[in-house]
């Protein structure tokens, strides 16, 4: 944290174009944590930067307009559309209410987004072409600024080089060929999307709030209380595929028949 505060405290002072922290929300994702912590656990990560930062004698509108988000983008489609909305809306809420922002650009929620690779499974490897497809749309349609696509074989090995193009052309389809990105917010109106994004705003609004009340993200880590959050989202989510509420489609659903020889083998 305090290296964190530093660096954003030097850029300001010394590089005020350098964009300062890019608050990493993704890898909270993929210890098994649901839309809503995420976008808690990340805000909450992002105050701990900002008090710090205010506490060296920084101006909110000096630095905020150059902090960044690195997201997950997840399988349920229309709930990650919605969490990175809901994001947004909290994240300008917070800087200006919270912290007085002034600026509208300190109210960007700036993010990328790498697509979930906790969700990618060994079998029926292609499968995951699918998977990292919808993810990475569901990210564009939500008005993602930058976008990393998992390679298909991740859960297998590191990936080859035709994985790696694979998923470069996946971006670069949706980029150049499907008119996704021709307009923002394009789900914006949608009965469901809007209502979904306010319940996961809502639902990551009560989260914070209990942050705050266990003395702010600091302390809520230190008493590994957060821990304690990831580890009981992550064996719930184990619970509900092993008692098939959760459905992977080749591990515990439409399963095929087990290869007996190792291709190329």
């Amino acid at each position: 944290l305090k290296t964190g505060i530093d660096c954003i405290e030097y850029t300001t002072r010394n590089m005020p174009h350098w964009y300062n922290s890019t608050v990493n929300m993704y890898d909270l994702r993929e210890q098994g944590i649901d839309a809503s912590q995420e976008v808690a656990f990340g805000l909450g990560m992002a105050m701990c930067y900002i008090d710090g930062a205010i506490e060296r004698g920084l101006n909110i509108d000096q630095f905020a307009p150059r902090m960044a988000f690195y997201c997950s983008s997840h399988v349920d489609f229309f709930e990650e559309v919605a969490k990175l909305r809901a994001a947004r809306k909290l994240w300008a809420g917070i800087l200006k209410n919270k912290y007085g922002a002034q600026d509208p650009r300190s109210m960007k929620f700036r993010f990328a987004v790498h697509t979930a690779g906790c969700s990618l499974v060994p079998q029926q490897p292609l499968n995951n072409v699918v998977r990292v497809a919808y993810q990475a749309l569901a990210a564009v349609l939500a008005g993602v600024q930058s976008l990393h696509c998992c390679s298909y074989d991740e859960p297998i090995a590191l990936p080859t080089e035709e994985s790696q193009l694979l998923a470069l052309r996946t971006q670069q389809i949706l980029a150049y060929e499907t008119g996704v990105a021709r307009v923002a917010d394009p789900l914006g109106g949608s009965y469901y999307v809007e209502n979904l994004t306010r319940m996961i705003q809502e639902k990551a609004r009560e989260i914070l709030e209990t942050i705050e009340d266990k003395g702010g993200m600091y302390e809520a880590m230190r008493s590994e209380w957060i821990d304690q959050e990831m580890e009981a989202a992550a064996l719930q989510r184990q619970q509900e595929l092993e008692d098939g509420r959760q459905t992977i489609v080749g591990v515990n659903a439409f399963v095929a028949q087990s290869e007996d020889v190792t291709p190329g083998g």
